[in-house]
C-alpha cells in the first residue's frame, strides 16, 4: 500500500484522474479529481457543511482557501465573487494542478493555486475559508492557524469546519487562548458531526 497521504507534497503514485459531477452554487459541475488527494470521489461532508453554513463571501478582495485539495471551496468562492482573487493553497502539487484544471474547466480566471511560499507576504485576506488538514497533527495544525489567521484584514472573518471527534472543541479553545485579543472565535453551526467556527478580527 502506498504511504502517500493527501498532504504529501509530491505523491509518488501513478496519476489516475477521474471525472465527477458535484453541485456548486446550485448547479451541477463536471470536475476532475485524482488519487492521492483528499476526498477524490465527492465533496467531503465537512466541506459540504462549510459551504452550507458559511455566509456569502465579500464581493472583492483577496480570499484564502487553506488546504484546498482539488478545489471545491476555492471554486465556490470564485463563482460567488468573480471580482475577488482566491488563493488556493496546499502542499500537494497534484491537488494544485487539479484546482487549475477545474478552474479552467469552469472558465474561472480569479483563482491562484499555489504553494504557501508563493503567496506574497504583503497580501492580507478579506476572508479565509478552510476545512483544515487535521490529520497533519496538532503542532502543524496550530502552526497553520498562527501563520494565516493573523493575515485577516481588520473586520474580516475566517470560517473553519472541523469534525467534533477530531478536536473541534479543543481547537476552538486553543484559538481563543492563543490568538491576539483582537480576534474572537465562536461556534456558528453544528451539523453531521462537524462544527463551523468563525474567527473574527476586530
Amino acid at each position: 500500500m502506498s504511504s502517500d497521504h493527501y498532504f504529501s507534497p509530491a505523491p509518488g503514485t501513478v496519476l489516475k484522474t477521474r471525472q465527477i459531477t458535484v453541485q456548486l452554487r446550485g448547479q451541477d459541475r463536471l470536475l476532475t479529481t485524482a488519487n492521492s488527494v483528499f476526498s477524490p470521489a465527492h465533496i467531503d461532508t465537512g466541506t459540504e457543511v462549510l459551504l452550507k453554513y458559511a455566509p456569502e463571501p465579500p464581493l472583492t478582495g483577496h480570499f484564502l482557501d487553506l488546504g484546498c485539495g482539488w478545489g471545491p471551496i476555492a471554486l465556490h468562492l470564485a463563482l460567488a465573487s468573480p471580482d475577488a482573487t482566491i488563493w488556493a493553497v496546499d502542499v500537494n502539487e497534484r491537488a494544485l494542478d487539479l484546482v487549475r484544471t477545474n478552474a479552467a474547466a469552469l472558465g474561472l480566471t480569479n483563482i491562484r493555486a499555489v504553494l504557501a511560499a508563493d503567496v506574497p507576504t504583503d497580501v492580507s485576506f478579506r476572508t479565509i475559508w478552510s476545512n483544515p488538514p487535521i490529520r497533519v497533527g496538532k503542532d502543524e495544525l496550530h502552526e497553520l492557524m498562527q501563520t494565516w489567521l493573523p493575515r485577516l484584514e481588520p473586520k474580516a472573518d475566517a470560517w473553519l469546519v472541523i469534525q467534533r471527534n477530531l478536536g473541534s472543541d479543543s481547537l476552538q479553545r486553543w484559538l481563543a487562548a492563543e490568538l491576539p485579543s483582537h480576534f474572537d472565535t465562536t461556534r456558528e453551526a453544528i451539523s453531521k458531526g462537524f462544527r463551523v467556527l468563525q474567527v473574527h478580527r476586530d
